[in-house]
């Protein structure tokens, strides 16, 4: 084994993906990267655009945010504008046509109406005249496109199936029939008041995230990538299976800078993923391991995935708490990530990187550890009670300062320019999203769809807690295989996460469960959008790498049924310690025997009973409960004797012969 490692080691794998190949495979998985090009008039006017909606909402966030209507509608006036400019109708145009300029001026048109008539428009919410119901028809079908263009053409399409049934509802049979409808009475609802297109969810995109998805980019301007990348290395890369642990710690930090998953497999595994087949990990096995460590990303505090501000507003709890709920499960998802790679490494011998590949960590953390600090002041705003758009607005001030005390990190005014645009620019997509899930939310809280669909949902399960789970398990993976993360979470939220309290479930991590099968949908198949863009990378077969991504991500995928059956781990229910490190300690124990089951080791290669019986033994310490817990352990303690036994016996074997 140590004659193949050192093999490949000689073999001339590239270090690094070129950037041209990065930016194919961020186009081809990941919808909101897919942008028209810079140049020309176009490019011009879409930079100043962006620039001018960056400095609204950092001049907001900083002075005081506008009245409520003004603010998403402001927001959603760049955010149209935008959309059109950067996303073609059509994938072979680079380019804007003159139809989607058309389309550009049209949205500034329907939206400057609102911002305008702000005053009357206020004054008749509810009583939407002749104007208003034409200009929120064609600002409807405007949503649509944009969302169909930057988004997913599923998400148009499910809105529209809730709009149609927000019309016609009266025509439908049984339970399912509404009151009767009509456009004037969407129009009201959706338009004229903050419930539909200017609801919750816009207002999140316009008070929290674009100014979060701007604070990501000013670190990355700021060169807070390759120190992450250096720490990761110097702690990690010398270890077992070394370039895959690297991938892990890697990405988990890089996630918390950027929320999507695409972007975090092709940022990271440009140069984790090569290293990763250099040393002997099998290709498929490299891309698997990126992509689920990459889609954990979005459920590291303290910047976790848009969805987080979301759920924050949704549930009426300061951000501050979901940060702490998220911190269990995040390190028991990673926990399971990071034994799957030690566990692959230990069978099958790979060794770390040498000593002169990874980098001195001291040096690192003077040259740019200070890159740091605002990172850790948004968190210590953010648990002083600090609102998360001050936190937010502080954060890329101080980026900015901090990072110009150091030659090798000051940002030029054209760096602090470009970050502007480019977090201006990511946020699009995002937000279009938004505006889109207010169709679904506005027919949801309108017709009464919910609570319907809600009982339905029970009565499939039978009034059963596990089987109503596994329901939303199945129906996140279904939305994920054509919605972003924050659509899953919405419609997650909205028609399943009542139905979980029904059960006694706290409101937190009823939520906090959407929220995370709605992220996991990235690695789940057969549409696993991290895992194809991994492979994209890692040069190998996407379907097999899916399955393997599945496959490694599978115990750390069984950690929402443990804060749904005791949330004590979620840190902000109350629960006392005892119960919260016992929990802990079950979980880290089930998940560590699930990854031995899987990759059929522990101290020595398992046969086939052994592996079945620890995976059984896995399954019921991850579900709490005395009597599963003391099942799990005692079929535990068998098997690991057994493996111990036999190395011991296989080692005196060796020295015997010695």
């Amino acid at each position: 084994m140590d004659q193949f490692n050192e093999k490949k080691r000689s073999t001339q794998e590239p270090e690094t993906v070129d950037e041209k190949l990065q930016q194919e495979i961020l186009e081809k998985y990941s919808k909101e990267e897919a942008v028209a090009a810079g140049g020309g008039w176009h490019g011009r006017v879409t930079a100043v655009l962006a620039l001018l909606m960056a400095c609204f909402h950092i001049y907001t966030s900083g002075t005081g945010l506008l009245e409520t209507m003004m603010q998403r509608s402001i927001h959603l006036f760049f955010v149209m504008a935008l959309a059109f400019l950067m996303y073609p109708g059509s994938k072979k145009r680079k380019r804007p046509s003159i139809f989607d300029v058309a389309l550009s001026l049209l949205s500034i048109v329907c939206i400057g109406y609102v911002i305008l008539d702000n005053q009357n428009f206020l004054m008749r919410s509810g009583i939407a005249n002749k104007t208003d119901m034409v200009m929120a028809v064609l600002l409807a079908v405007l949503i649509l496109e944009a969302t169909r263009r930057c988004v997913a053409k599923e998400l148009s399409l499910i809105a529209i199936i809730f709009l149609l049934y927000g019309y016609f509802g009266y025509l439908m049979p049984g339970i399912f029939q509404t009151k009767g409808g009509s456009i004037r009475r969407l129009v009201d609802h959706l338009y004229m008041i903050p419930e539909g297109i200017f609801g919750t969810c816009l207002g999140t995109s316009a008070n929290y995230i674009v100014l979060f998805v701007i604070f990501g980019a000013f670190l990355e301007k700021s060169g807070l990538g390759a120190l992450i990348q250096d720490i990761a290395i110097a702690l990690t890369g010398r270890q077992p299976g070394g370039p895959a642990k690297v991938a892990v710690l890697s990405s988990a930090l890089f996630g918390t800078v950027s929320g999507s998953a695409a972007a975090n497999v092709v940022t990271t595994g440009s140069f984790t993923i090569p290293m990763m087949k250099r040393i002997g990990y099998q290709p498929e096995f490299a891309a698997a391991v990126e992509a689920c460590a990459s889609t954990g990303g979005q459920i590291v505090p303290p910047v976790m995935g848009t969805a987080a501000f979301l759920m924050a507003d949704y549930i009426g709890m300061p951000y501050k708490q979901i940060m702490f709920a998220a911190i269990c499960p995040c390190l028991l998802y990673y926990f399971a990530i990071f034994m799957a790679v030690h566990l692959r490494a230990r069978k099958t011998g790979l060794r770390g990187l040498r000593k002169e590949e990874c980098p001195d960590l001291k040096k690192a953390l003077l040259e740019r550890g200070h890159l740091l600090i605002p990172f850790l002041l948004v968190i210590y705003m953010i648990c002083a009670g600090y609102s998360a758009v001050f936190s937010g607005f502080w954060g890329i001030v101080s980026t900015v300062v901090v990072a110009q005390t150091r030659k090798t990190t000051r940002m030029s005014f054209r760096d602090i320019i470009d970050g502007l645009i480019m977090g201006a620019q990511r946020s699009v997509s995002v937000a279009v999203a938004c505006a889109c899930v207010g169709f679904i939310i506005g027919i949801v809280t309108l017709t009464g769809i919910g609570t319907v669909l809600g009982n339905y949902i029970l009565i499939l399960a039978r009034g059963q807690l596990l089987l109503t789970c596994a329901l939303a398990m199945l129906l996140s993976v279904i939305l994920g295989m054509g919605l972003p993360c924050t659509g899953v979470y919405i419609v997650m939220a909205t028609l399943v996460a009542p139905v979980l309290t029904r059960f006694g479930v706290p409101v937190i991590a009823a939520h906090l469960f959407c929220f995370y099968y709605g992220i996991m949908a990235s690695i789940t198949p057969p549409v696993a959008i991290a895992a194809y863009a991994g492979a994209g990378i890692a040069q190998c077969n996407p379907a097999k790498a899916g399955w393997i991504s599945f496959r490694i991500a599978f115990p750390g995928l069984l950690v929402p049924y443990v804060f749904v059956y005791n949330s004590s781990i979620l840190l902000v229910t109350g629960a006392p310690l005892w119960e919260t490190v016992s929990t802990l300690f079950t979980a880290v124990a089930g998940i560590t025997m699930l990854c031995m089951a899987f990759e059929q080791f522990a101290a020595y290669p398992m046969r086939r009973w052994e592996s079945v019986l620890l995976g059984t033994a896995g399954f019921l310490l991850v579900i709490p409960g005395i009597r599963t817990d003391l099942f799990g352990l005692l079929a535990a303690a068998v098997i690991i004797t057994r493996q111990l036994l036999i190395r011991r016996k296989q080692r005196a074997e060796g020295s015997a012969e010695a």
